[in-house]
């Protein structure tokens, strides 16, 4: 007795242990229902709870009964997410034709579950479900799930829609001449705007679900024929290698498949230009949209590619090629001018003109900082004013920032805080720091600028070609996706000089990029220089004969 009371005692605590706790004791503690991963069940009343239970009796979620049939009633139930879906193409393509429906009575529930699916549903593309994962995945990307009594499955119907930003000018990619129109933060419109530039059926794209959580749409777009297979291949093993819970934003793609973590320069390049991305996967790069996002990743990244502005492309060459040239001098001005005032005011003043080291002098004598010191304070509260400008509304922050800037400088100049020669090249390099065309690559140079201020500080001229030097070896050790991140400077390609420091004639580029595209290399025909008239040429050649 003793025994058998022992082996009922130890059963019973174990089958408390293995018994999943009640729906009402999850609901008690505040856990989160879970979505069920077995079948749909075939009755449609224990189906609909079910959708209720896990999405919480959410407001939003919109399930409308109805019965279909005239001769004989089959009950339905339709299930959409209010926002998500189109309410409209809903009722008019879906719950109309469902609830005018007239089936014989000898129609079984397969049949009219058929009848549904290829003759009924209005919509441009409908999917038959049978497991709950994909019947909630389905529902919360914005489809309508349709559910007949009696049968254990679903119609997933495609009814995405639901207010969406309209397609504006790009807010960070200003240009003087060029498109106008902007990615937004739907996925389709922004592959639409892509598709109606590359009309070509070997645009093709992927679409992947990262975040274990948010479920977010990842699309990847690539020319076949042109793209390098092994990069494509390379973009799609890390994003399909991704466990996260949560993507908000191709920031979050960027930093889990970049090459190089410990870089402050990026290794791929982002836009919110239709035509930037357009031309980038033309010479056989890859792009990667987001959910949820105007920001598309272009991969691989080169270093030149982010002195490259898209209006580059719609002027002159000898034009394009001139501020090609002023865009690097204004980085390496947001690079080394306070390390280069540090170092000249306090190892090598022989090197500075007379007149100008005694008026600079003369400003420093009531100066009681020496001049790393007095350099770092007034970039740190620059960058201060800069977030602040940033941080606070639009039409708050312009104020705050010019204001600022004006009083604090003015008053720290007055007080002997700073040098009036200080407070100039401060702002050579903030304005500097702003004309760089990306970014990315700006915020790059304002963290690198306080590391060369340092070595200008401890060794002068020489700690300011030290901190170059090994930049330049760190920029050439980079790659992004494999290809060099200075190609193709190092290593050198002459048949791809054309476009890096300068720019040449379009009818030069006659090859793409090598070391990205693989396979199709000639972009254009042969002869494409513009030439005079033939009887203008004919005139010319007779007057030199003669």
């Amino acid at each position: 007795m003793l025994f058998q009371w022992g082996l009922q005692k130890k059963q019973k605590e174990k089958k408390q242990q293995k018994e999943p706790p009640t729906q009402q004791e999850r609901d008690q503690s505040g856990q989160a229902q879970d979505v069920p991963r077995e079948p749909i069940h075939s009755l449609l009343d224990v189906n609909v709870d079910i959708i209720r239970q896990t999405t919480g009796n959410s407001s939003d979620v919109v399930i409308r009964r109805f019965t279909m049939g005239q001769e004989r009633e089959i009950r339905a139930a339709l299930i959409f997410i209010d926002g998500l879906a189109d309410e409209k193409n809903v009722y008019q393509f879906l719950l109309e034709p469902l609830m005018a429906a007239t089936f014989p009575i000898s129609l079984s529930p397969e049949d009219a579950f058929f009848f549904v699916e290829k003759k009924l549903a209005a919509v441009g593309e409908i999917e038959r479900i049978s497991h709950w994962f994909d019947l909630f995945l389905a529902l919360t990307s914005g489809e309508t799930i349709i559910l007949l009594d009696g049968l254990p499955s679903a119609l997933s119907a495609s009814t995405k829609g639901g207010e969406t930003r309209a397609i504006q000018e790009p807010q960070t990619q200003l240009a003087i001449r060029g498109p106008r129109d902007g990615f937004t933060e739907s996925l389709r419109m922004n592959t639409t705007l892509i598709r109606r530039r590359i009309k070509n059926p070997n645009l093709w794209l992927e679409t992947l679900k990262i975040g274990e959580v948010t479920q977010t749409d990842v699309a990847i777009m690539y020319v076949k024929g042109i793209a390098n297979d092994a990069i494509v291949e390379e973009v799609k093993k890390r994003i399909r290698g991704i466990r996260i819970d949560n993507v908000l934003e191709s920031g979050d793609i960027e930093q889990l498949i970049e090459d190089q973590t410990f870089t402050t320069f990026p290794t791929l390049y982002h836009t919110e230009r239709p035509d930037v991305v357009a031309a980038n996967l033309l010479e056989g790069r890859v792009a990667i949209f987001v959910e949820g996002t105007p920001f598309v990743l272009v991969a691989p990244a080169l270093f030149i590619q982010f002195f490259q502005a898209v209006e580059d492309y719609y002027a002159r060459f000898d034009i394009a090629t001139a501020l090609r040239f002023l865009r690097v001098l204004i980085f390496f001005l947001s690079l080394v001018a306070p390390a280069i005032y540090i170092a000249a005011t306090t190892f090598h003043q022989e090197m500075i003109p007379t007149q100008l080291v005694i008026a600079i002098a003369a400003q420093r004598e009531s100066v009681p900082f020496p001049a790393f010191v007095e350099a770092l304070v007034m970039e740190v509260v620059f960058e201060i004013l800069r977030e602040a400008g940033v941080r606070l509304p639009r039409a708050v922050g312009q104020a705050v920032s010019i204001v600022g800037a004006l009083v604090i400088g003015q008053a720290a100049v007055e007080a002997g805080f700073v040098s009036s020669a200080m407070v100039i090249v401060v702002s050579i390099t903030a304005i500097a720091s702003f004309a760089t065309p990306s970014f990315a690559i700006a915020i790059s140079a304002r963290l690198i600028r306080f590391a060369l201020m340092f070595l200008a500080a401890m060794f002068g001229f020489y700690g300011i070609i030290i901190g170059i030097l090994m930049m330049t070896l760190h920029l050439c050790s980079l790659r992004s996706f494999g290809v060099p991140y200075m190609s193709p400077l190092a290593p050198f390609i002459p048949s791809n000089m054309g476009d890096t420091l300068f720019r040449l004639p379009t009818w030069v580029f006659k090859e793409r990029p090598r070391l990205i595209s693989q396979k199709n290399i000639a972009r254009q025909g042969k002869h494409q220089r513009p030439q005079p008239p033939a009887s203008n040429r004919q005139e010319k050649k007779e007057g030199e004969q003669s």
